[in-house]
């Protein structure tokens, strides 16, 4: 059985160990794999440098050497025809129901026996929604055979559009390199006090992933930190680390001056995934603010390097992977003393943040790319024979 998947950007590590997991398990269920790869990387990572020298693990083509921006639909639609009519799948997953170029694929597909999976990661809460959009899309998702999903709030949100659910095929498909993240934690982790020293930070710290932007409510981080800080019984040894950049970045500095937190709060520059964790090492608890957020795979860098987290109710990863008071808190990020308390928690310490890390680790290891890699072969191979499969292991 041949599988054909069209993903946008070449860079992509996290994707790129999932495609080589595929690649590993394809010859025991009888199966090959090849990857579309539209354009090498995208323009909001110009930033970041040249893109990662990622091992050649999987099959794959890069379609156009640019950013995914400046392709235009009607050149991505026949490269992606005439690359699917040469490779002749038995199966096709596309990466959303977002662009009209894949939309189109996935309809000539079916018209040529093609069957579709669909990975989705959206979820009801995360855009404005229409009625008119609503009803388009449940046209399209009538298309395919097949979903693959972030989480359970996007497998949800695809049986309010109509979806049976048995055809949802796996419902958690959002991945980060538990292993390598960990590795580079571990390593980064007897350097912690000095390099804290050396930036000027705090002994114990909260921290924020991402980008310095409105949606992300950071200004509303940055008061609730202050306002905790105001309230606790024992404020000594806590800081602020935000590492990112972004159009809020000058906003931010000025709140931070106003006030008078610059001993507390430090605004560290963007780094690339494999980065993330070394400035991980120098915290203690991730928080994500956000209003929106599909998934937020920070959350789960942090949790594979077995740090408690507080996230927002908001963002799509805070039902699956947030157990309340076991390994961190949601809260509801239009209310910002929810977030003052889960941060009190952490600064008085009622909060055992090695419990509560531990158990990160324990629920972040079912979204490891070996596990999920199996459950999405498991649901190729459902949908193009009809049933399970037997892999010769």
């Amino acid at each position: 059985m041949k599988i054909l998947i069209v993903h946008n950007i070449l860079w992509a590590h996290y994707k790129a160990t999932v495609f080589s997991e595929l690649n590993r398990l394809a010859s025991a269920y009888d199966c090959e794999v090849h990857v579309l790869q539209i354009a090498r990387s995208e323009q909001s990572r110009a930033s970041f440098g040249k893109p990662d020298q990622l091992p050649d693990q999987y099959s794959y083509e890069l379609l156009f050497d640019t950013y995914v921006e400046q392709v235009g639909t009607r050149a991505k639609l026949q490269a992606l025809v005439r690359r699917m009519r040469a490779y002749q799948p038995d199966v096709l997953l596309i990466t959303g129901y977002y662009d009209p170029a894949q939309v189109l694929l996935m309809a000539i597909a079916r018209l040529s026996g093609i069957k579709v999976i669909i990975q989705t990661e959206s979820t009801p809460v995360d855009l404005v929604r229409s009625p008119v959009k609503e009803w388009v899309k449940s046209r399209i998702i009538s298309m395919a055979t097949g979903f693959f999903c972030f989480g359970t709030p996007q497998a949800d949100y695809l049986t309010q559009l109509g979806v049976s659910p048995d055809k949802i095929l796996v419902r958690s498909n959002a991945v980060v390199d538990n292993t390598k993240l960990r590795q580079v934690y571990d390593r980064a982790l007897p350097d912690r006090f000095l390099r804290q020293g050396e930036l000027g930070l705090q002994p114990a710290n909260f921290v924020y992933v991402g980008r310095l932007a409105s949606e992300k409510n950071l200004t509303v981080l940055v008061d609730a930190f202050h306002q905790a800080l105001q309230q606790a019984t024992k404020p000594g040894g806590w800081g602020l680390i935000l590492l990112g950049d972004g159009d809020q970045k000058a906003t931010i500095q000025v709140q931070i001056e106003r006030l008078n937190l610059q001993s507390f709060i430090k605004i560290l520059p963007n780094q690339p995934w494999y980065r993330v964790p070394e400035t991980l090492a120098l915290a203690d608890v991730l928080v994500l603010p956000s209003l929106s957020e599909p998934w937020g795979l920070v959350v789960n860098e942090a949790m594979a390097c077995g740090m408690p987290v507080v996230v927002s109710e908001r963002c799509g990863c805070a039902r699956d992977l947030v157990q309340d008071g076991q390994n961190g808190y949601g809260f509801d990020p239009l209310q910002p003393t929810e977030l003052v308390k889960a941060l009190l928690k952490f600064i008085d310490g009622p909060a055992d943040r090695r419990a509560m890390g531990i158990r990160s680790e324990q629920i972040i290891a079912e979204y490891d790319p070996r596990v999920v890699g199996q459950k999405m072969m498991e649901g190729f191979v459902k949908v193009g024979r009809g049933s399970l499969f037997q892999p010769s292991l």
